[in-house]
């Protein structure tokens, strides 16, 4: 067993156990009694619970580590053997003064857009350097307790324990490592790849914005539901979805990749970055939501005595029709057709108050769509299905006003009226080039 103070081959003094894992591995901060400078001392206890993949990720790590020269990445410094109540396995790295990131999560702390964006940037250096080894290093567990914040305010990227030199297996076994929630399908499957560590860094991130862990937070077809939890701006939303793609096809194949669509403001398509720029028409009074994940639509109270022109313009010649009909009815029927002119009179009235008062909402969110019209907040009508069904989306000129039309392949859907020309193109253009970065995602 070892002691705080004890020294080993006579030059790591022993000062603070770090961690303690199953199998008899240890981490030890100790004194370099040569240098007099702190150190991180990794121990594996060679017994025969040891199991063969764990001595050859401790090796790996020493080897990998060995040939690594980045300011971000505790250097080696050595590494032994010693047979102290049994043979133990050591490897010595620098010590970095400061404090993880999973400390920051474990005190309610929680990252604002623009520091999440300067730590992104930070890892993604640091990924690129390791993936432009041939084979490329893949760390394989990034993750915030992986994450030291130095007192110089710098991130740096610690325990390489499941470090990999990339390499292609087949009909071999491999060793399963990596955290849930961090981790992506592909790395349990034994197939890790760089798009693996950049899956890693999302859900970190996520975990970061949010202060939930990616293993607790809701999922929908395998991807992680984040979006409504933070206050992010919908471009870097859309950025951190694709980063945690569950296909890793449609995740950023490269570290530089993702840094460029970072820095740029583009992520892979036209229509994906125009979906950003976009601004709402000055003076509308429709809410629009949206994510990488949903967009929802809002149509207030037909956009107030715009609905108006919904109906057909009564002139004079109009108005002395209908008061001539009303005066034959009351007189041909007395009091019969006095009720029924009031009748007609009231279910006149009721639907100008009911155009008035529907609202529409319009709503895209998994592989679904749906569109709901209420009444005094109350649902008259409801109508969902598949947006694969969905053929196009289109404007209807009526009576001077822009209706926003969606077809499907069983029908044409009349969701709302009543918008100016600007509103009804912004729309159109936010729903398409929404579809297409879902259909892309």
């Amino acid at each position: 067993m070892l002691n705080a103070q004890q020294v080993l081959i006579n030059r790591y003094q022993l000062q603070t156990m770090l961690s303690l894992r199953a199998g008899g591995r240890q981490t030890w901060l100790a004194i370099d009694r040569h240098t007099q400078e702190p150190v991180t001392v990794k121990l594996m206890a060679f017994n025969p619970q040891l199991q063969w993949d764990e001595l050859k990720l401790f090796e790996r790590e020493a080897q990998v580590l060995k040939t690594l020269d980045h300011r971000r990445v505790p250097h080696y410094r050595d590494d032994f053997s010693m047979e102290d109540e049994g043979l133990w396995l050591g490897l010595v790295q620098d010590y970095v003064v400061g404090r993880s990131l999973q400390d920051s999560l474990d005190q309610g702390e929680v990252m604002t857009e623009a520091e999440l964006r300067k730590l992104a940037g930070d890892l993604l250096g640091i990924l690129i350097y390791l993936h432009s080894f041939d084979p490329a290093v893949l760390h394989r567990d990034i993750k915030p307790s992986n994450l030291i914040r130095g007192e110089d305010g710098e991130i740096y990227l610690v325990d390489f324990g499941a470090v990999q030199d990339q390499v292609t297996l087949t009909g071999v076994p491999f060793t399963v490592v990596g955290t849930c929630g961090y981790a992506p399908q592909e790395q349990f499957w034994g197939h890790a790849l760089p798009a693996s560590d950049l899956y890693a860094l999302g859900a970190t991130l996520i975990h970061l914005a949010t202060g939930v862990a990616p293993m607790d937070l809701p999922q929908r077809d395998l991807r992680i539901q984040f979006a409504d939890l933070v206050d992010l701006s919908p471009f870097f939303t859309a950025w951190l979805a694709k980063l945690t793609e569950p296909a890793i096809e449609r995740r950023f194949s490269t570290a530089h990749a993702a840094l460029t669509a970072l820095k740029e403001e583009q992520i892979a398509t036209p229509s994906a970055s125009r979906m950003m720029r976009k601004l709402q028409p000055d003076r509308s009074q429709i809410r629009l939501i949206k994510s990488a994940f949903a967009l929802k639509i809002h149509f207030p109270a037909l956009q107030g005595w715009r609905s108006f022109k919904r109906f057909p313009k009564l002139d004079g010649s109009k108005l002395i029709l209908l008061a001539g009909i009303a005066l034959m009815v009351v007189t041909a029927s007395g009091v019969t057709g006095l009720l029924l002119s009031l009748m007609m009179v009231a279910s006149f009235v009721y639907l100008c108050i009911q155009q008035l008062s529907e609202q529409v909402d319009l709503s895209f969110e998994g592989d679904r769509f749906q569109i709901v019209r209420r009444f005094l907040g109350f649902p008259t009508q409801s109508l969902e299905g598949n947006i694969s069904q969905i053929l196009g989306v289109f404007l209807l000129s009526m009576e001077q006003q822009q209706h926003l039309m969606i077809r499907t392949q069983q029908s044409v859907h009349d969701v709302g009226g009543c918008l100016t020309e600007l509103e009804a193109l912004w729309l159109v253009q936010e729903i398409q080039d929404w579809l297409n970065f879902a259909n892309l995602s």
